[in-house]
């Protein structure tokens, strides 16, 4: 009776313990990786009743997560631990009366942080007094609307010891968290590899977007080499930012839950330029909008960050002053420059100047990833220089990689679309290859259709003179003068595109990708004038009545330029390594035959 008795209380011993452990991988299912505070699939309860999407910090604690920081003790750790305490005792924990204050004690909060951060520098504090065209921010309700949609929008930053502009950057994500709902974002930051105090800034980040129940995920890595003649800074951009987008990944693939636009938040933009540029992203249904970044050289601005930006021709921004004059402003082609003169958002080919917006429908959540290229030549080793064919891939930017890729996805979603469409006005795949085999040298025709703004048919007539002015710019077709070698340095001669043969299939026949510049959403940097700039760029007037939307929206979009200036980083040596210049060909047509290598 006894052995017998023994064995029924191990196996209900067993069965308990196997009940529990069933009961723990069913109902609370923990990350597959060895991060605790990765993302958490929706458990049972969840999944059987209403699976939960809200970014509630308070519900879900793993939406707030610090990753890489340093554990190690301060050499003041005592001193500090002491004077916290002291101020606890003091200050804090004499005036806590119940559960009842808790509501009060964090407004107070709230409001600490508000006011600390709306005195540090131009941003919280000046903003809203700088002059804007249109009057966006003469109206306090200007974006209204666009707050009742109740999106979600991810923020994203990657800081490479920048601790000059984090503070202010952190009071942007404050006001936007006012405007739009600590709810409504996800802020994901990533220190790569800062050698200032940057890390301790990333501390006052996380106290604050906690304090606040912001969702976050702040974190720290360590560079991807230690030796700087063999960090190959295309490399490292590619791997910065996909890793900075690993949250949005993991909260699509674990909790179901999608953004409507990322926000890559770079040097210092006024919360409601980030605002009207979302908005202009939404009316367009843009792929991706860009505002534009001004660096201060010898008391007066120009515009900065050129590696990143072609126009809709193919060429290089202008390296242009913030008071240039139409002919010499910074997009090269003719309806690109009278649109920026107009102070409104023009297509380009590709862009990433200053703070961006991108919709993750139309790219991260495709499959998108930013990469580089891979036969650049290592300084770090004794190798030779490697040879090239002259039409080899461009050694460029990730983001001018994205942007090629972009156009490519873009393309075959459309044609994807047109095959499995019934009866529409949009031609037909089979058909535009049969119409441009006939003619191998033909431009867009008249009332060739692309998608609109509002998804219907719109007709665009770009039968008319050349667009690109001429004799205005001797150097309008040679990419840069400034940021890369010259040929008397090594450097290249950069041919002009009527050097370059027609494609057999137009890059005109393929629906293009939504990119956009808006000029009124301008990025500084560390020691510029943002008040002075906005004079420059915008004067003291408003160019239009409130509520006029329709000066926001593109009604033509142009097809893809067939060649470009690659600007290219031939070599390792980190992101001042020296860069040349050349101009290749771009056929839509042959990159969807090698596209499954990038997908």
């Amino acid at each position: 009776m006894a052995i017998a008795f023994r064995r029924r209380s191990l196996s209900r011993i067993l069965f308990f313990i196997g009940s529990a452990l069933f009961i723990k991988l069913v109902v609370f299912p923990q990350s597959n990786s060895s991060h605790q505070h990765e993302i958490k699939e929706h458990n049972f309860i969840e999944r059987a009743t209403r699976p939960d999407k809200t970014l509630n910090v308070q519900r879900h604690r793993f939406l707030q997560a610090r990753l890489g920081r340093d554990e190690r003790d301060e050499l003041m750790i005592d001193v500090i631990q002491n004077g916290v305490n002291d101020y606890w005792e003091r200050f804090q924990k004499p005036y806590i009366l119940s559960k009842e204050t808790s509501n009060t004690d964090a407004q107070q909060v709230a409001s600490a942080i508000d006011q600390l951060l709306s005195l540090n520098g131009w941003v919280a504090a000046l903003c809203p007094t700088l002059t804007r065209p249109f009057g966006q921010h003469k109206y306090d309700n200007a974006y209204d609307d666009l707050i009742r949609q109740d999106h979600l929008y991810y923020i994203a930053i990657v800081i490479h010891s920048a601790d000059h502009f984090l503070v202010d950057q952190l009071a942007v994500i404050v006001q936007m968290a006012k405007r739009l709902g600590t709810n409504n974002l996800f802020v994901s930051m990533l220190d790569y590899d800062s050698t200032d105090s940057t890390e301790t800034l990333t501390d006052l980040c996380e106290a604050v977007l906690t304090l606040l129940g912001v969702p976050f995920r702040i974190r720290r890595v360590p560079g991807m080499t230690e030796d700087p003649a063999a960090a190959y800074y295309p490399l490292e951009e590619a791997f910065m930012r996909n890793l900075v987008l690993e949250p949005l990944r993991e909260l699509q693939q674990r909790r179901n839950v999608k953004f409507s636009r990322v926000v890559w938040l770079k040097g210092f933009t006024c919360p409601n330029d980030i605002l009207e540029t979302i908005k202009i992203s939404f009316l367009n249904e843009a792929a991706m909008v860009c505002g534009m970044d001004w660096a201060e050289h010898n008391g007066f601005f120009i515009f900065s960050d050129r590696w990143r930006t072609r126009d809709i021709e193919g060429d290089q921004f202008r390296q242009s002053t913030s008071t240039s004059q139409p002919d010499a402003v910074p997009p090269r082609d003719r309806l690109g420059s009278e649109r920026y003169a107009q102070h409104l958002p023009f297509q380009v080919f590709c862009c990433e100047s200053g703070t961006h917006v991108v919709d993750p429908a139309q790219s991260y959540y495709q499959g998108l990833r930013y990469r580089a290229g891979s036969d650049f030549q290592n300084l770090s080793r004794a190798e030779g220089v490697p040879m090239r064919d002259p039409d080899a891939p461009c050694l460029d930017s990730s983001q001018a990689w994205f942007c090629r890729d972009l156009w490519v996805l873009t393309a075959k979603n459309g044609m994807t679309e047109l095959e499995n469409e019934a009866d529409t006005g949009v031609m037909k795949k089979r058909e535009v290859i049969e119409v441009a085999a006939l003619d191998p040298w033909m431009e867009r025709r008249d009332a060739v259709r692309v998608k609109g703004a509002n998804g219907a048919e719109d007709e665009v007539n770009d039968k008319g003179p050349d667009r690109r002015p001429k004799n205005a710019d001797p150097d309008a077709n040679a990419g840069s003068d400034y940021d890369a070698m010259s040929a008397e340095e090594g450097g290249e001669d950069v041919p002009s595109a009527d050097d370059f043969e027609k494609l057999t299939i137009p890059n005109s026949m393929f629906r293009p990708a939504r990119i956009l510049v808006n000029p009124r959403c301008p990025t500084t940097y560390a020691g510029v004038s943002h008040t002075q700039l906005a004079r420059d760029l915008f004067g003291d007037g408003d160019d239009a009545p409130r509520g006029d939307t329709s000066k926001y929206i593109l009604e033509d979009w142009e097809g893809a330029p067939e060649s470009f200036v690659c600007q290219e980083q031939k070599q390792t040596g980190g992101r001042k390594a020296a860069k040349t210049q050349r101009r290749l060909g771009f056929s839509i047509n042959e990159e969807l035959k090698r596209m499954p290598s990038w997908t």
